[in-house]
């Protein structure tokens, strides 16, 4: 097939799928065993050897809080965690939890040592945030009978089970609720070799042959992430099957990140405008997390969760106490001259 061929099936895919949206419902890539989860090596080997102690207990395994930026595997760790227990999984977010009842509709239902996720934990209300502490020492719920001076507190008791709690907020989670947790890992952004391994495992799971050169390459643009890295696969994949290609090449790779504009570094089309809204809106920097989301139209939750993160472990940007400002190497990497990085340089330390 001739390039200019191969030009237009990518820009047929990228009509349809530009804005890279994440396959969510497609669970078929998750692993099952910790032995099938790749990376986050000191995580899995000491969750490995508490969820044995307490299958060799028969007892409820310790609450459960995963510290991470979003797409490191928290979620499936939490899955695998109940599996590997053999014991139920129920799941909700926080802010699903509107009112009381509907925590303890959750959890007068659980059977025992069930392991109970809830996501974004660091936004739950603070009255269902009360009945949780005592759900989570005591195995009871707090609940209220009646109304006015007639109103009465009662106790009902609940299954043992393991609360498993997933944040990107770490200083959001109170003390109190924090302090109840036996378990607080720190998931940490995947090597590109870990990533190349999930390429690699991922490919063969969807039925597509990879080639090494091509496995590297979409790790290195992955920004550390193994929900983007599958994502990326599954675009990769679309390229090659529309050109005609049963293998994702280093070829068919190279142009589909041009064509979706995710650069070497992995930095996607708004990571590159945060920094550029930095250097030409405000002069390098130092600007405000809130000021900085309106100028680009995002929301600022995702500005600290999904690109912040990765762009300081770039070395692209810095977060100070006057604002945020751009690095030396992100004027190097956008091609631009660093004469007003050096005089702000100036002016935030004198």
């Amino acid at each position: 097939m001739k390039d200019d061929d191969l030009n237009k099936d990518f820009s047929a895919i990228v009509r349809a799928d530009v804005a890279l949206v994440s396959d969510e419902n497609d669970s078929s890539l998750r692993p099952q065993y910790l032995k099938d989860f790749l990376g986050q090596t000191a995580i899995k080997n000491n969750l490995s050897t508490f969820i044995e102690a307490a299958r060799q207990r028969q007892e409820s395994l310790d609450h459960l809080l995963l510290i991470g930026p979003p797409g490191l595997g928290k979620t499936t760790l939490a899955q695998i965690t109940a599996h590997e227990l053999g014991v139920d999984f129920k799941v909700t977010s926080a802010p699903a939890l509107d009112k009381p009842k509907d925590l303890a509709g959750i959890l007068s239902t659980i059977s025992e040592r069930t392991v109970f996720f809830i996501d974004e934990i660091h936004r739950l209300k603070p009255a269902i945030e009360e009945m949780l502490y005592i759900a989570m020492e005591d195995f009871e719920l707090d609940w209220v009978i009646g109304q006015g001076a007639a109103a009465r507190t009662v106790r009902i008791p609940i299954p043992p089970f393991t609360l498993v709690g997933a944040t990107t907020k770490a200083g959001s989670v109170s003390s109190p609720l924090r302090s109840r947790f036996g378990i607080i890992p720190r998931f940490e952004f995947y090597s590109r070799e870990e990533l190349a391994q999930i390429v690699k495992r991922s490919a063969g799971i969807l039925k597509i042959q990879i080639d090494d050169d091509a496995a590297l390459l979409i790790a290195q643009c992955s920004r550390g992430t193994p929900r983007v890295v599958n994502r990326v696969l599954r675009r990769m994949r679309d390229f090659a099957q529309v050109s005609g290609r049963n293998v994702i090449t280093k070829e068919i790779v190279e142009k589909g990140l041009a064509k979706l504009e995710i650069d070497s570094l992995g930095l996607e089309k708004y990571d590159r405008e945060i920094l550029l809204s930095i250097i030409e809106n405000f002069g390098g920097g130092p600007v405000g997390a809130e000021t900085l989301a309106i100028s680009i139209g995002e929301s600022i939750d995702t500005l600290e969760d999904y690109y912040e993160p990765y762009l300081i472990q770039c070395g692209l940007l810095q977060r100070t106490p006057r604002g945020r400002i751009v690095t030396s190497k992100a004027y190097e990497h956008l091609g631009l001259k660093s004469e007003s990085f050096e005089k702000n340089q100036k002016l935030l330390f004198e």
